[in-house]
């Protein structure tokens, strides 16, 4: 089962997140940086190709055995899943369009919603901002762990049960930690990705409204691309709150691996961000990164002085204006 973790609670911090400082010391040494906050339109065609790939992956599943249909939902379905939820992390930084047409992003989040299966752009948007804004913030950056997962998930084992079920805590934390009322387009996303649903169902079958699903919930899962939840700002050494990653799966992830860059910058498309670490070097280098989410995985579980308590938390300091 493993040995219980020596961390008990939460590394509380009372100073500001660092990006917003070291953002404004880079761009008056590099302003030209400014240069590369613009939209990123060829998300537009790689998003509706990712679609379209699905939706034949859709067909040919539909008279697989089941174990057949398990296996390339994991294998592929996952990959194209995992990748489509941070395409839609693009998406509510308004990348596609552009910031003066955020409802065209919104509708489009939708789009990139479909082969998910369930219902996630709009309300994503809405945290997501939270996060950025208020890293770390008590009971407002609900990427950050309920009390409950830091305390019971803190054995080898538990915390391997964690890492298979992220999806669900991810779906379900922000009930717990900070609750929104439902929005419009929340009713929309939702309605439209139901229909979505029940047309694949009734013209593919029940296999490939399977495939569909496990695909998400394996991709978000024990996967390699699973690795960045973790790698982004879960505390292996102390005092980094947030670590990027430099490896090969960038390429399927719209570079969100570069997550130091992308909270010093968070108008800069994932594209972009290889320039703004080659611009600004010497900020970037010598900040702790990671060359394999495998291994970051492997460690989190493995390691017995990491659990999902070893987050940076800010208790709030109410002014705060939430999406």
């Amino acid at each position: 089962m493993g040995s219980r973790v020596s961390r008990e609670e939460f590394e509380w911090v009372y100073t500001d997140q660092p990006h917003a400082a070291r953002r404004k010391e880079i761009l008056a040494k590099y302003p030209e940086i400014k240069s590369l906050m613009k939209p990123d339109h060829n998300l537009i065609w790689i998003v509706a190709m990712m679609l379209l790939v699905q939706l034949a992956s859709f067909y040919l599943v539909k008279d697989l055995d089941w174990k057949w249909v398990i296996f390339w939902s994991y294998v592929f379905g996952s990959c194209l899943n995992h990748s489509m939820t941070l395409a839609i992390h693009e998406i509510s930084h308004n990348f596609p369009f552009g910031h003066h047409k955020a409802l065209w992003n919104r509708w489009f989040g939708m789009f990139a919603n479909l082969s998910l299966g369930v219902p996630y752009s709009v309300s994503f948007k809405r945290y997501h901002m939270d996060h950025h804004r208020y890293l770390g913030a008590d009971k407002i950056d609900v990427d950050i762990p309920t009390d409950f997962e830091g305390w019971f998930f803190c054995t080898t084992f538990r915390k391997f049960v964690w890492v298979i079920l992220q999806p669900l805590f991810y779906a379900f934390r922000p009930l717990f930690i900070n609750p929104k009322p439902i929005t419009y387009l929340e009713i929309i996303n939702t309605v439209i990705q139901i229909t979505f649903d029940i047309i694949i169902y009734y013209v593919f079958g029940v296999k490939s409204l399977v495939y569909m699903l496990a695909a998400t919930l394996l991709g978000l899962g024990l996967h390699p691309i699973s690795g960045h939840f973790i790698a982004e700002h879960y505390m292996f050494l102390k005092g980094h709150e947030t670590y990027s990653y430099y490896g090969p799966l960038n390429l399927l992830t719209f570079n969100v691996g570069y997550h130091n860059e992308h909270h010093d910058f968070p108008n800069v498309p994932g594209k972009n961000l290889p320039m703004v670490r080659k611009i600004a070097s010497e900020y970037y280098d010598d900040l702790p990164h990671y060359n394999s989410w495998i291994k970051v995985l492997y460690d989190f579980v493995t390691d017995d002085t990491i659990s999902p308590y070893s987050r940076m938390k800010r208790p709030p300091k109410g002014n705060e204006i939430l999406e």
